[in-house]
């Protein structure tokens, strides 16, 4: 896998123009990660980052309207990298508690630098997904960019792992609540981990939060 340079394709309602498409564009996704992962979200700006990469405030406004445009952005390519990963992993695996497994075990195991792309850093993204990604929705304008599809390539890959949820039980009644559950709770855990360890059971050279939510699945599911 990591001898492949692999493309995420992200759609167009979620930039003005491709930053894929040029180098600067790259720079500015590449160096933008960066610095939200410095100042987080609400010290961010295009202006800070214009002077970072050597470039004008408005060549950034070429790409994204806004930053909270670019905030979305990231989440959706973060979320769509965690796809690629899903498909990729579960695609040989025969057993259904054997796919559902995998992908608790990918949603919340620790992230690891991915060098099939090779301007992103996934580990910074998704430190960033973890403290700032809410920002993205937690908005007056929820409703309105849930319509225009914001929030799909999130909900596409709640389902996907949902999907294996119902065929390990197809009795269970609230798939989308425990994986939405697993997902935005080893988020915390992995915050709580790192600035309010009193709040986790976290171990320094442990997987606690993978294994927690994998025997969490398999008491809530029966198995």
């Amino acid at each position: 896998m990591n001898d492949l340079h692999i493309n995420i394709s992200i759609e167009s309602s979620f930039y003005c123009k491709d930053p894929e498409s040029t180098e600067l564009g790259k720079k500015i996704v590449q160096v933008g990660i960066e610095l939200m992962d410095q100042l987080g979200y609400e010290a961010f700006t295009f202006k800070k980052l214009g002077v970072e990469i050597n470039s004008n405030e408005s060549s950034i406004y070429r790409y994204f309207e806004s930053k909270h445009a670019f905030l979305v952005y990231l989440v959706n390519w973060y979320w769509s990298w965690i796809e690629y990963k899903l498909v990729f992993a579960t695609a040989n695996i025969v057993s259904a508690e054997e796919r559902l497994k995998k992908s608790i075990e990918l949603l919340t195991e620790e992230v690891k630098e991915d060098s099939s792309f090779t301007f992103i850093n996934e580990v910074l993204l998704c430190k960033i997904i973890n403290t700032e990604s809410s920002k993205a929705y937690y908005t007056i304008d929820v409703d309105k960019e849930n319509e225009k599809g914001f929030y799909k390539t999130y909900k596409r890959v709640v389902q996907r792992v949902c999907d294996f949820v119902l065929e390990v039980n197809p009795q269970f009644k609230y798939p989308h609540m425990l994986i939405s559950t697993i997902i935005e709770g080893a988020h915390h855990q992995n915050y709580f981990s790192k600035h309010l360890p009193a709040l986790t059971d976290v171990e320094e050279g442990k997987n606690n939060i993978v294994e927690f939510y994998l025997k969490l699945t398999k008491s809530v599911l029966s198995l």
